[in-house]
């Protein structure tokens, strides 16, 4: 799943080499933390937040399968 959500992300921004996804475990909880430039974190999110929403239910159905819950975050 992080090299997926690297790969979207990669894909959306101005700087590709500077994205860092990593990824934490907590019990059932998948937390997934995106590092990237200030100025790119907008393209990220989207107009008015339908970029970053469908990330997000995408990580979502994929953790679920697995039983577990997916958390996006994006650290400045």
């Amino acid at each position: 799943m992080e090299n997926f959500l690297e790969f979207v992300i990669q894909h959306l921004v101005d700087a590709p080499e500077e994205v860092l996804v990593t990824r934490q475990e907590q019990g059932k909880k998948l937390i997934f933390k995106v590092e990237m430039r200030r100025s790119d974190v907008g393209k990220v999110i989207g107009r008015n937040g339908h970029t970053i929403t469908a990330m997000r239910n995408l990580l979502t159905a994929a953790a679920a399968r697995t039983g577990h819950q997916a958390i996006l975050q994006i650290v400045e």
